[in-house]
């Protein structure tokens, strides 16, 4: 825990100091292909062959990132099952690896008819500069090849938000007999932070566009009304949770742990507090993302026991520490001993 105590005082001390360091992180991106990069802060600039390891091992070492892709597919199968064709909208499709798990499903029945024609549009950031765009065009051709390698139809598109990042439904290129499905994966370790604005807008355009099926991951980091001691101790057990389930899972990997801590968790850690500090209030009235889609008036569609049970047999892969527990009829949430990680809905 000594790692994660210097991770929050340097969080600390940036705030003390103003306008320092973490105030300048809390407006980074990071995610699985590109670190950070700022002139000032090219010490915290991560080469992408270190995120990538550090992603893969992250994958390796935690249930973090499969889980919410497998519960999340698992729903989507289950929702379009019998449809002939299926257009995802992906909120944040980073490198793709979530689809090529949906791709072999929809691949795999040989003996019935042929599988849906599959098409994924994924939003790309123009505020971000030509590197948020060129890497979805490079996820675009990944994808499209690995279903042609599995004789899956696949269509790639993109669509560009504002460049303020909110998105606009009249954007999207619909084809009448589809069955739509927003996937929204929001602020995990290897994901980038992206505004409550920006998020609204996405999830908003759901009433608008009725898709089938709306899939939604999220932190459960809390939503403390105690002020900004409060909302520090929240941060704080979430992410004491997270390297102690890391270190409890492989202690003898501490180089592993270390890449993963620099590449992902130190700098989340670094960018909470900046936006615990200066914004958390809207968090208390928000409360999560699926209580606030459920308020603008979706109805949630229960998990299946399927979807259940395979979220098991997942964490049964690790660590004895980690647990599935059903909050509701339409939410799973992944525990690390008595704290909650993350939910799928």
């Amino acid at each position: 825990m000594e790692r994660l105590a210097a991770y929050f005082t340097d969080a600390l001390r940036g705030l003390l100091e103003g306008a320092g360091g973490a105030h300048n992180h809390s407006k980074h991106h990071y995610n699985i292909t590109y670190g950070s990069h700022h002139p000032r802060d090219d010490h915290h600039h991560h080469h992408q062959n270190d995120t990538l390891a550090a992603f893969q091992l992250l994958q390796d070492m935690s249930p973090y990132i499969k889980f919410g892709h497998f519960t999340a597919n698992q729903a989507i199968l289950e929702a379009v099952v019998h449809e002939r064709r299926v257009h995802i909208v992906d909120y944040d499709i980073m490198e793709g690896v979530q689809w090529a798990s949906l791709m072999q499903a929809l691949a795999s029945d040989k003996t019935g008819p042929p599988g849906p024609h599959l098409r994924i549009t994924a939003l790309s950031r123009t505020g971000t500069g030509r590197r948020s765009i060129a890497t979805v065009q490079e996820t675009g051709r990944r994808l499209t090849a690995f279903a042609a390698s599995l004789g899956q139809p696949f269509t790639f598109h993109q669509c560009r938000l504002d460049p303020d990042e909110t998105f606009k439904p009249s954007s999207l290129k619909l084809v009448r007999g589809e069955a739509l499905v927003l996937n929204c994966m929001l602020n995990l370790p290897h994901l980038s932070y992206r505004a409550p604005d920006s998020i609204a807008s996405f999830l908003s355009g759901a009433k608008e566009l009725k898709p089938r099926l709306v899939t939604l991951v999220e932190e459960e980091v809390g939503s403390s009304v105690g002020g900004f001691v409060g909302r520090f101790m929240d941060s704080l057990h979430h992410y004491s949770a997270v390297f102690d389930s890391l270190e409890a899972g492989f202690p003898m990997q501490g180089r592993a742990r270390a890449l993963v801590e620099r590449v992902f968790l130190g700098p989340r850690i670094v960018g909470s507090l900046a936006r615990v500090y200066r914004t958390g209030e809207e968090v208390e009235e928000r409360g999560s993302w699926g209580e606030w889609l459920g308020a603008a008036g979706l109805r949630g569609v229960p998990m299946s026991f399927a979807n259940h049970c395979q979220a098991k047999l997942l964490l049964g892969l690790f660590n004895d520490g980690y647990r599935v527990e059903e909050l509701g009829p339409n939410k799973l949430v992944l525990d690390w001993k008595s704290r909650r990680l993350l939910s799928a809905s």
